[in-house]
């Protein structure tokens, strides 16, 4: 596939949405077409499930069974079609926050869970983004910046040892494959953050 793949990933309050944002500017700068999208959703079925895993009650596996339904979905009807035309994705979450918030967060089964990557992901290649930007916050600063927001989903609603618990699912990823994590500390001002992003983005050679 010739186009290039980059997910942000962070617990709720991180920041993504201001950088996702940017990055899409900077990327249009040069002349690429690009895809912006999110997990779960991106899809019309795929946001209809989205819809039931922040809102209906439900056990962890069911929300992990429907979360990857959801990216099946999302891969094959505008992903792989995305990155075959040569453009630029940038994914709002992708796998990695499966495993942080119902491998960390809920506490399923992290081998049933790369069971799922596998069959979903392509059992030969594993699709995975090129280059993954992990807004590392801490939970308490998270809950603090939630407290004003909209009215929380379910998983907005969670106490901040969930997000801790969310938190540890991330870094447990980000240490078996940090060749493509780029983590940057979400606490620092945002034009700190912004400046990171892109220079992670530009060493993956990614953005001239």
């Amino acid at each position: 596939m010739n186009g290039s793949f980059v997910s942000f990933e962070g617990i709720d309050g991180a920041g993504k949405s201001t950088h996702i944002e940017g990055l899409r500017n900077a990327f249009a700068v040069k002349g690429r077409v690009v895809t912006v999208t999110r997990e779960p959703g991106g899809t019309p079925l795929a946001e209809s499930l989205r819809s039931l895993v922040l809102n209906d009650s439900m056990d962890a596996m069911t929300e992990a069974l429907l979360v990857f339904a959801a990216r099946r979905d999302h891969i094959v009807r505008v992903i792989r079609p995305a990155l075959e035309r040569g453009e630029v994705v940038l994914c709002d979450r992708f796998t990695d926050a499966t495993f942080a918030y119902q491998g960390g967060g809920r506490g399923f089964d992290w081998e049933v869970l790369s069971q799922l990557e596998q069959w979903v992901q392509g059992a030969e290649v594993l699709l995975q983004p090129q280059l993954t930007i992990w807004f590392d916050l801490p939970p308490g600063v998270a809950a603090a910046r939630l407290a004003s927001a909209r009215v929380p989903d379910r998983f907005e609603a969670q106490p901040q040892a969930f997000f801790e618990q969310v938190a540890a699912g991330y870094l447990r990823r980000f240490h078996a494959d940090s060749e493509r994590f780029a983590r940057i500390q979400a606490d620092q001002a945002p034009e700190l953050v912004w400046a990171e992003v892109l220079a992670a983005v530009r060493q993956k050679g990614l953005l001239s």
